[in-house]
């Protein structure tokens, strides 16, 4: 059943809050100065080329600057950001210890100007008119924070449908039913803006704060709302390594989350339940999948015998979904089985961090 609710249950539950009581957002095409801050390390094979991505939105190039921070980078990233800041729009800060992307997003926020922030990453393309659809937004007072939508694929095709493109795409949809009707749990990390009235520094060791940063703007009474129509666009397909990594270190932020705040829990979150709902019991649903087996597999009736040999056939298929087999229309079953599977399984590798006190670090 907390399965069931995870993944079905809460969007229905959104779906039937947005229908019944709607909080549509009020933009209006307004132009306030802002600040595009972003911490980089060792990022020289893309840094030009998103430097450039930025310098050509689409929007007043007098209201508008570039914050970049460089965490200690090795490689040519110094050298490229030094240049580029010949620019009076373009800043540069040239860290030459690494201290993790926390800090550095605090070393921009000392240098930004702008009465809107917008954080990104360097590896993502945004479209021209994204910054400016974004923005219009924050017309809406009761607006605090901006999420932008992050595709997965190529800007010249559609968006990848398969593994972690699906997942990404249920996600957007439970971001968007959210949004519709309150606020959205946490933002997109490639491309979010935020009022610069609502942002205090952020504690150095924060994992993510595309989810930090959006809780505090909730909890100053601001909404947190997602744009479809803001879109930054990155690989589809990154490996499943390094997939895995990413989706390790996102779960362990969240833990990381219940220690530095954990007002998250109490009655002063105005969006507890969502925050529960989106967050929490995704942390505990592969238990509920282990118990449902095993529980399952000691049962003797036939209905519980019949639901566990259904386990194994899915537990199956996602191998089946790992290997890549050709299997024609069964193939997006079986790789959305082993997605499935590998986010489950991200979740006990962060779990055993927090339990065994384990640090996961920002990396690039």
């Amino acid at each position: 059943m907390l399965i069931g609710y995870a993944y079905a249950g809460y969007p229905a539950w959104l779906w039937m809050r947005g229908r019944l009581h709607p909080r549509p957002v009020q933009p209006a095409p307004i132009e306030p100065f802002v600040s595009m801050v972003m911490v980089v390390r060792d990022e020289e094979k893309v840094l030009e080329g998103k430097l450039d991505n930025l310098l050509s939105l689409d929007y007043p190039e007098a209201k508008s600057e570039i914050v970049v921070v460089s965490d200690g980078s090795s490689d040519r990233t110094d050298a490229i950001l030094h240049r580029y800041a010949q620019s009076p729009k373009v800043h540069a800060v040239l860290n030459q210890l690494s201290r993790g992307k926390a800090s550095g997003l605090n070393d921009a926020l000392n240098v930004a100007h702008g009465e809107v922030v917008v954080f990104t990453d360097a590896r993502q393309s945004i479209e021209a008119s994204a910054l400016r659809t974004l923005v219009s937004n924050f017309a809406d007072p009761e607006v605090g924070c901006v999420s932008g939508e992050l595709m997965l694929g190529d800007p010249g095709t559609r968006e990848k449908t398969k593994g972690a493109g699906l997942y990404w795409r249920i996600e957007k949809t439970v971001r968007e039913l959210e949004s519709k009707s309150g606020s959205v749990v946490g933002a997109t990390g490639a491309f979010y803006g935020v009022r610069r009235e609502l942002l205090n520094p952020i504690p150095s060791e924060t994992l993510l704060d595309d989810v930090y940063i959006p809780m505090q703007v909730v909890r100053a009474g601001k909404r947190v709302v997602f744009e479809p129509q803001s879109r930054a666009w990155d690989i589809a397909d990154q490996g499943t390594d390094r997939e895995f990594a990413r989706k390790v270190r996102t779960l362990s932020g969240n833990y990381q989350l219940l220690q530095l705040q954990p007002w998250l829990l109490s009655g002063e979150n105005p969006i507890r339940f969502e925050f529960v709902s989106h967050k929490l019991l995704r942390l505990i649903v592969p238990f509920a999948l282990l118990l449902a087996l095993l529980s399952c597999a000691l049962i003797p009736a036939p209905l519980y015998r019949a639901l566990f040999v259904l386990q194994l056939a899915f537990y199956v298929l996602s191998l089946l979904g790992m290997a890549r087999i050709k299997m024609g229309p069964a193939a997006h079953a079986a790789d959305a089985a082993f997605t499935f599977v590998v986010l489950n399984t991200a979740a006990i590798v962060a779990f055993a961090n927090f339990v065994t006190g384990r640090k996961v670090a920002w990396t690039r």
